[in-house]
């Protein structure tokens, strides 16, 4: 069954698990449970455009990383590059998913700093990374210019470097093939979309179900409100992607650098390059259906930043460009996983605020096992939990892109 040409009736009026969004972290959940040999339920996954040409899995700069803030974001992004090194070995390739290679670009990433303030605010993180078995490094400025002589240094106080499971991966290849392997394991995927809090569809059918899965991205405030849960603190916000070729090729693979400005740019094929940022103005809210771009992001902010931080790219024309979103979580930036404080049967996988596409395998096999065994077995995510925005104890995650 091709990816974009789902049924829109369910096969059955019952479900065990009902997951609601059926991109990276609804597909991550439906491969997670049926490949779990404790679990004999059946899983309907409802999405409502199944093409995904919209949703943030589309628009993703594919990266992998471990450089974050928090330890269960690091432990998180170590099964993630774990996950994705399985395929091939442990994992076979589908021909009928698109054509791609998992493995990871290992080109790195790297934090640049101008400050010695920001610097130790990298060292504290660094020596957090590390206890967690992460090869993050704190080098000089004169070392990022010995690594990277074409990149401007004159500015820099220090940087974050991690060369090893760290760079860009295909995350676009993922999910299809989560998604056609779950299918081939019994899980049902429709095109359609949830409009009442009893499952009722936009079609007309209504489903009886043990557990709901909100999975919905930038719209799981909608599908919280659904169930009379409101306040959910996801949104969509605004991220610009750009990719671009030079006259001149760097010499080598450029990591996944993070300038001060907070544009970030890397190597993206073989002879051109990946460059995006946040919105020039205020970092808003915008409607789940807006994918304009407000602002000519290229001219105004990001030209002006790479010209200046690798002089060879004076040349760099735009080849291809789009506006996505991130299900950005105001409350803390981190994910939300795990079952509401009141309502057990409903579950959330949402709020990953950029990071899904590399977080999704950890989470969804993380809310796999709470629905099949009733707690978290491999990784603990309970940080994550619902209930930390009902008490008021956020988890802040600063290494936010």
């Amino acid at each position: 069954m091709s990816i974009s040409n789902f049924s829109t009736i369910p096969p059955r009026q019952h479900y065990d698990v009902v997951i609601v969004g059926g991109a990276t972290s609804g597909s991550s959940i439906a491969w997670h449970l049926a490949t779990n040999p404790d679990f004999k339920g059946s899983v309907l996954v409802v999405e409502r455009d199944p093409s995904l040409e919209y949703s943030a899995t589309k628009a993703s700069n594919n990266c992998m990383r471990q450089q974050f803030a928090t330890a269960i974001n690091v432990k998180i992004a170590q099964y993630a590059a774990d996950f994705v090194k399985r395929f091939g070995p442990e994992f076979p390739p589908d021909p009928r998913a698109v054509p791609f290679t998992p493995s990871i670009r290992n080109f790195g990433y790297l934090y640049l700093s101008d400050s010695s303030e920001f610097t130790d605010v990298l060292k504290k993180d660094q020596e957090l990374q590390a206890s967690l078995g992460a090869s993050t490094q704190i080098i000089s400025k004169t070392d990022v210019l010995e690594r990277y002589p074409f990149l401007f240094t004159g500015d820099l106080d220090s940087a974050s470097l991690n060369l090893v499971d760290e760079g860009a991966f295909n995350a676009w290849g993922m999910v299809q093939w989560l998604r056609q392997t779950a299918q081939d394991k019994g899980v049902d995927y429709i095109s359609n979309e949830v409009i009442g809090a009893d499952i009722k569809l936009q079609t007309g059918e209504q489903i009886t179900i043990g557990t709901l899965v909100n999975a919905a991205g930038t719209r799981a405030a909608t599908v919280s409100k659904l169930a009379g849960i409101s306040g959910l603190p996801v949104e969509a916000r605004r991220r610009y992607t750009y990719i671009f070729s030079v006259d001149e090729c760097l010499p080598g693979d450029l990591p996944l650098t993070i300038d001060p400005s907070g544009v970030h740019l890397r190597s993206y094929g073989a002879k051109d390059y990946l460059v995006g940022c946040p919105p020039i103005g205020p970092d808003t809210a915008v409607d789940v259906d807006d994918f304009s771009f407000a602002e000519n992001a290229w001219e105004e902010k990001i030209l002006p930043v790479i010209t200046r931080r690798v002089p060879q790219f004076a040349s760099a024309r735009v080849k291809d460009s789009w506006m996505g979103h991130y299900e950005f979580n105001t409350f803390d930036h981190n994910a939300i996983v795990g079952p509401h404080s009141e309502v057990g049967n409903f579950l959330f996988c949402v709020g990953f605020s950029g990071h899904g596409s590399q977080q999704a395998p950890a989470c969804g096999r993380g809310v796999a096992e709470l629905i099949v065994n009733g707690r978290f077995q491999t990784l603990d995510l309970s940080v994550l939990s619902y209930r930390r925005i009902i008490e008021n104890r956020p988890l802040t995650e600063r290494a936010v892109i």
